[in-house]
């Protein structure tokens, strides 16, 4: 229970407006990483209608992009794009609502480490630059956690209050 009062438990800002304004952007980015990054990954209906898939199958072409950055993603490039896919779009999610932050957070600064060394590197500033903002979102909210406008917060009030 203590670990998960941990992982839990944002620091707060000293004045709220410091922590509205983190919210803003942790939603922001948040919501777009899983509908525009995430949800492509996925193959949704709205991204390819000439192809069905379950939602919890990858996009086609996203393992073969995995499996082609050598190493261990060749070895295993269906489980490491589907959890690419789901740091994205679920970890988007999680991050948007404040809900598991720093987990979220961690798999979001992994899967943005990935794809600037593994897939952009070489390429533009520009070409990495989603990716690098992410990054630095999700390491300021893997140390910090939600602030206080987010459900981690209110989840963590409720377990301080039942002790």
């Amino acid at each position: 229970m203590k670990i998960i009062t941990l992982l839990t438990t944002p620091f707060t800002q000293k004045h709220w407006f410091a922590d509205l304004l983190f919210a803003i952007i942790r939603f922001i980015c948040g919501i777009l990483l899983a509908l525009d990054f995430g949800a492509s990954k996925f193959g949704m209906p709205w991204t390819d209608e000439s192809q069905h898939l379950d939602l919890f199958e990858v996009a086609a072409w996203f393992p073969e992009d995995v499996a082609s950055y050598g190493g261990i993603f060749a070895v295993a490039p269906i489980f490491f794009a589907w959890m690419g896919a789901f740091s994205e779009a679920v970890g988007g999610l999680l991050l948007a609502f404040g809900l598991q932050t720093r987990l979220a957070s961690f798999l979001i600064m992994c899967t943005m480490l990935v794809a600037i060394f593994m897939q952009k590197w070489g390429q533009s500033t520009w070409a990495m630059l989603p990716a690098m903002g992410f990054l630095w979102v999700s390491i300021y909210h893997l140390y910090l956690g939600s602030g206080r406008f987010g459900l981690d917060y209110l989840i963590s009030k409720t377990l301080k209050h039942k002790n």
